[in-house]
């Protein structure tokens, strides 16, 4: 994949995402050592400093190693990456990378069980009148892109009420990734967003501290959008 031009100046984000693109993508292997500043910049018709500043991100992000005074090289994402590459992974190359949103609807289904457990455990009571109101809310929303909208806010209440760091930077993270996609998602999820049952049981269980009932509900209702992704990419398939 060859660099292309940037007609502005100044554009590290710009100079970011062609790079972090052929990294993703496999363009660039790991091991491979980058072009000098210069001659990214020259390539790219852009400052040197807007080359630099790209460059330190990549390397922040564990997507190439920039060494002092010597040569850039890319490294192996998959082993050296953090959670923070997964929405670059959902979009790299325009549009939405179908085995990346299979893998964050998968840790949701895994994840979002434990972590309404934790909510069952942890919550307030104000987190707990909030769920039902934000379930009324839900119920009451005819449009399909803001029900998809409310549904995340409900789980991120959820995220929040379990207390958790580590879980609310994770779901900060699939968030990030799952929002950009919510457009081609809109149909396929109704499935789960629609039915207001599981979320009403849901709020009931957070709200009487049953971790159980919650893991089990919360269970149940993400794999409704499992279930209803895994049909829709089986449908693709066949169409090949």
């Amino acid at each position: 994949m060859a660099l292309q031009p940037i007609t502005r100046q100044s554009i590290p984000d710009e100079i970011f995402a062609q790079l972090a693109r052929q990294v993703l993508t496999g363009d660039r292997t790991p091991g491979e050592t980058l072009p000098s500043e210069r001659t990214l910049s020259e390539a790219l018709g852009v400052s040197r400093a807007a080359v630099r500043e790209a460059l330190s991100r990549l390397d922040r992000a564990n997507l190439i190693h920039v060494r002092q005074g010597g040569s850039t090289v890319v490294r192996d994402f998959r082993a050296e990456a953090g959670f923070d590459v997964l929405p670059l992974l959902l979009a790299h190359g325009g549009d939405v990378d179908r085995a990346t949103l299979a893998s964050v609807i998968e840790a949701r289904a895994i994840i979002g069980p434990q972590v309404a457990a934790l909510a069952a455990a942890r919550a307030d009571d104000d987190a707990r009148a909030r769920l039902h109101t934000l379930v009324a809310e839900l119920a009451a929303e005819a449009d399909p892109v803001q029900r998809m909208w409310r549904a995340l806010g409900f789980w991120e209440l959820i995220v929040d009420s379990a207390d958790s760091i580590a879980f609310r930077l994770l779901f900060n993270t699939l968030r990030h990734a799952y929002v950009p996609a919510l457009d081609v998602l809109v149909n396929v999820m109704a499935a789960e967003v629609d039915d207001i049952g599981h979320y009403r049981s849901l709020a009931e269980a957070i709200g009487a501290g049953d971790q159980e009932a919650a893991r089990r509900t919360a269970a149940a209702m993400l794999g409704l959008g499992s279930s209803a992704f895994t049909e829709l990419i089986k449908a693709l398939e066949d169409q090949r």
